[in-house]
C-alpha cells in the first residue's frame, strides 16, 4: 500500500529561533481502508477505548484514537451496535452523532474480555509498520548538511579548539556513528549534545505501529520534544470564501506527533534487553528499543563500557544496523520484523578503548574522536567563561595560584569540568561566610578542599 504525503504549515516558528520548515505529515484517512488497520482491528480497538471510559461519546472517541468520526468511527459504531456490542444512553453537549454516549452492552462486555486478553491497549490508534517505514525514510537525518560556520556557531559558548571543530563536522555530517572516548570531565557528553542540537529541523512520530495485530508504542514524551500535536479534523466542507463551489479541507492524521529531531541518552543503567522490543506480559503491549525511538536523531550511550552488560555483547548488537542501517526485531510470535536504523549513534567512554573495543568494531564506527584534557590556556578561558556567568570577579592570579597549588605540587591534571565545579564550591563557601564570592586564595583553597579527594 502506497502513502500519500500531504504538507500542512509550511513553517513553524518557536520564541528565539528561526522558522523551521513543517515536515511532510499523511492526510487523515477519510475511509477505513486509508487508515491501514482492518476493519476487525478497529472494533476491536474501540471497543476497548469504550470499555475502559464507562460511557463515552463519539467527539470524545475521535479525540482519544486520533481518527476522523465520519467514514471511520461512525462505520465501526454501526458495525458494533448491529453486533449489540455497544449502546446510545443519550447525548451530551449537543444532537449530532457525535454528542451520543456510548456504552458496553452485557454481550459487549464478554467479548470485550476476549479482546483485552490479546492486548489492553486503548490509546491513539497506531500507524501500519508499512507507514512508518517510509515515512522514516523520508525524514532521514542523512539529508541534513551542516557546514563549518554552524558548526563554529553551535560551539561558541563553549571552548573547543578549532581542530575539535574539524573533527566534530564531519562526524555530525555523517549521520551514522562516532567514538568518543578521553579522560572524565572533558565534556564528551556536551560535544555529543552540541551535536544533537546540530541536528535541527522536525520530524513526525507515530503514537504507535501496528504490525499483525500487535502494538508497539513509539511515541515517548521522555525521549521526544513535542513542537505541535495534530487534532482531528472534521471533514466538513466550508463554502468558499469566493462565491464559487465548497472546497474540501484536507487535515494531517493525527495519529502523528511533530517533533524535535530525537535525541535518547542512556548511560550505565541500560540493559542489552532495552534495545529490543519490551513486551508487557499484562498489557501485551510493546515499547519500541531506544534505537526505534531515536529514528531520525541522535542515540548517545554515555559512560560505555559500564552497563551492566558486557561491552562485546552491546557492540555485538549494532554489527548488523550500523553496516546495513535497518534493525531486525522480534515480536513474541518469533516473527522479525524490519525496521530503519536511521541514527547517529555516539559511543561515550572514559575507559581505554583497547579494553573495550577490538579493531573490527572500529572500522564499523565511521569517526573517532580523542576529547583530551584540556592545556592551561584553554581552562583559562573556560575559568573566565565560567566566572563571568556566575559573576565572581575573574583573577589571573588566582587561577595561577590554584593551579601552582592545586595542580603542579600534586601531579593533578586538568579537566574542563573543574572550573564549573570549583566556581560551585566557591559559591557555597561564600555564602556560608556571608562574604562576596572571590578567587581569593582562601576561598580556592577552601574551594579545592572540598571539592578534591586525597586518595592514599
Amino acid at each position: 500500500m502506497n502513502f500519500r504525503l500531504h504538507e500542512v504549515n509550511p513553517s513553524v516558528t518557536t520564541p528565539g529561533t528561526p522558522a523551521q520548515q513543517m515536515p511532510n505529515i499523511p492526510p487523515q484517512p477519510a475511509t477505513i481502508a486509508e487508515t491501514g488497520l482492518s476493519m476487525g482491528f478497529l472494533t476491536d480497538h474501540i471497543l476497548k477505548v469504550i470499555y475502559f471510559s464507562g460511557a463515552i461519546t463519539g467527539q470524545k472517541l475521535e479525540e482519544t484514537v486520533k481518527l476522523p468520526f465520519l467514514g471511520v468511527i461512525d462505520k465501526v459504531l454501526e458495525f458494533l451496535k448491529l453486533e449489540e456490542y455497544v449502546d446510545i444512553i443519550g447525548a451530551e453537549g449537543g444532537f449530532s452523532e457525535r454528542s451520543f454516549q456510548y456504552v458496553i452492552t452485557a454481550k459487549g462486555r464478554n467479548k470485550v474480555h476476549e479482546v483485552i486478553d490479546r492486548n489492553q491497549y486503548a490509546g491513539p490508534a497506531p500507524v501500519p509498520l508499512q507507514q512508518y517505514v517510509e515515512v522514516t525514510l523520508r525524514q532521514s537525518i542523512g539529508e541534513l548538511v551542516i557546514d563549518q560556520a554552524t558548526i563554529r556557531k553551535a560551539f561558541s559558548h563553549l571552548v573547543v579548539s578549532e581542530k575539535m571543530l574539524d573533527k566534530i563536522g564531519p562526524a555530525a555530517n555523517s549521520a551514522r556513528s562516532l567514538f568518543l572516548y578521553g579522560p572524565p570531565g572533558n565534556g564528551k557528553t556536551t560535544i555529543a549534545e552540541g551535536i544533537a542540537n546540530l541536528l535541527g529541523g522536525l520530524v513526525i512520530i507515530p503514537y504507535a505501529v501496528e504490525v499483525d495485530g500487535q502494538i508497539i508504542k513509539v511515541f515517548d514524551p521522555l525521549n521526544h520534544q513535542v513542537v505541535q500535536v495534530n487534532e482531528v479534523g472534521h471533514a466538513d466542507i466550508p463554502p468558499s470564501p469566493f462565491g464559487g463551489p465548497a472546497v474540501p479541507t484536507t487535515y494531517p492524521d493525527a495519529r502523528w506527533v511533530v517533533c524535535k529531531r530525537p535525541r535518547v541518552m542512556v548511560g550505565g543503567e541500560l540493559e542489552l534487553e532495552q534495545l529490543e522490543l519490551i513486551f508487557d506480559p499484562v498489557s501485551k503491549v510493546y515499547e519500541a528499543p531506544f534505537q526505534m525511538k531515536a529514528n531520525g536523531g541522535l542515540f548517545l550511550i554515555d559512560d560505555f563500557g559500564r552497563q551492566k552488560c558486557r561491552p562485546q555483547d552491546l557492540l555485538n548488537r549494532w554489527i548488523v544496523p550500523l553496516e546495513k542501517k535497518v534493525d531486525f526485531l522480534a515480536l513474541q510470535t518469533g516473527k522479525k520484523i524490519q525496521v530503519p536504523f536511521d541514527v547517529l549513534i555516539v559511543f561515550s567512554t572514559n575507559l581505554n578503548p583497547k579494553d573495550l573495543v577490538d579493531d573490527a568494531f572500529l572500522r564499523r564506527i565511521r569517526h573517532k574522536i580523542e576529547v583530551p584534557n584540556p592545556t592551561p590556556t584553554e581552562f583559562r578561558a573556560i575559568f573566565q567563561l565560567v566566572c563571568k556567568s556566575k559573576r565572581i570577579p575573574y583573577s589571573d592570579d588566582g587561577l595561577r595560584y590554584l593551579i601552582q597549588e592545586h595542580y603542579m605540587k600534586v601531579g593533578r591534571e586538568l579537566r574542563a569540568c573543574h572550573p564549573r565545579d570549583l566556581c560551585d564550591q566557591i559559591l557555597d563557601e561564600a555564602k556560608y561566610r556571608g562574604i562576596p564570592p572571590t578567587m581569593s586564595r582562601e576561598l580556592i583553597d577552601r574551594a579545592c578542599e572540598a571539592y578534591f579527594v586525597k586518595l592514599g
